[in-house]
């Protein structure tokens, strides 16, 4: 008995550091984390609604920043799907519903996907647009939609703010 009484103290004992050894573990994992996120501190903040440029356009769109969502997505007006040298492609215009500035463009498809919505499925296609936000030009993928019945004309998603921006949602137009 008295063997038994000794094998579970050491084995009790012996539990008990082991848990010691992993908790340095676990605080370093957490000092590194703090280590990326200043890595990554050098980019811009911008808030929950910022201007961007849909590139030949001269005024700016306002867009909510949505980290929730994939892609982006854009509301555009007489969406027309037409086939160009045997690919898809799509025309549609975009009209600035602040400046009254428009502009007929006509994309290559990049890829057509169907999204759920309560009662009705939509299907979408998604274009790249050459875009500027900020001191930044870049060519992003946007999903083309009506969606007029939205408060703003674009919608910022991951695809997008991944790498180029911290996302400071008490705050809004930083890039003005």
């Amino acid at each position: 008995m008295r063997k038994l009484f000794l094998l579970v103290l050491l084995l009790s004992i012996s539990a008990c550091q082991s848990k010691q050894v992993i908790v340095p573990a676990v605080v370093h994992n957490v000092e590194t984390t703090k280590e990326v996120v200043v890595e990554k501190s050098h980019l811009p903040i911008i808030g929950e609604v910022e201007p961007i440029y849909f590139l030949p356009m001269k005024s700016p769109f306002y867009a909510r920043i949505d980290t929730g969502a994939t892609t982006s997505s854009l509301d555009c007006k007489d969406i027309e799907p037409f086939e160009r040298d045997g690919e898809k492609w799509v025309a549609f215009k975009l009209v600035n519903r602040k400046s009254g500035e428009e502009h007929v463009f006509e994309k290559k498809i990049e890829r057509a996907f169907k999204v759920r919505r309560s009662g009705d499925d939509e299907r979408r296609k998604a274009v790249k647009m050459d875009v500027k936000m900020g001191k930044e030009t870049f060519s992003a993928v946007f999903s083309i939609a009506d969606r007029s019945s939205f408060d703003y004309q674009g919608l910022i998603g991951r695809n997008i703010l991944t790498g180029r921006f911290i996302v400071d949602t008490s705050t809004s137009y930083t890039l003005n």
